[in-house]
């Protein structure tokens, strides 16, 4: 397993950015497929993105593609989650992930991620 420790949250205005970064402990980091999901109060964790241990592949809710993008940095064990064009619907708090199993492809489904932070707020006003 890898420890991981989000920040980058905060309160922002609807339309503006923030970059959330996911900083993982562990020799392994590089071989694990990382991945961002969401919680908003009264809801179900949802999927945001996932990016494979190369960073060649990655994936993306529709209700953010085109805004967000996950990025990774291999050498500083980081993986990150830039976000544009906020909208009062990602407000949520934000998790980073990592999966169960090395060398997988970037999945949606929670049940694939085996280590998680402890969650970093969002919070996007009209």
């Amino acid at each position: 397993q890898v420890q991981l420790v989000e920040s980058g949250g905060g309160l922002v205005q609807a339309g503006d950015s923030l970059r959330l970064s996911c900083a993982a402990s562990g020799r392994t980091f590089r071989s694990y497929t990382m991945a961002w999901f969401r919680q908003a109060p009264g809801k179900e964790r949802e999927f945001v993105a996932a990016i494979s241990w190369t960073a060649t592949s990655t994936s993306y809710a529709d209700s953010v593609k085109d805004r967000f993008t996950i990025s990774r940095d291999n050498a500083k064990n980081t993986v990150f989650l830039q976000m544009n064009n906020l909208k009062p619907e990602d407000t949520a708090v934000y998790y980073c992930a990592a999966a169960r199993d090395l060398y997988v492809a970037p999945s949606s489904s929670h049940f694939d991620y085996g280590s998680w932070g402890q969650g970093t707020q969002v919070t996007v006003s009209s």
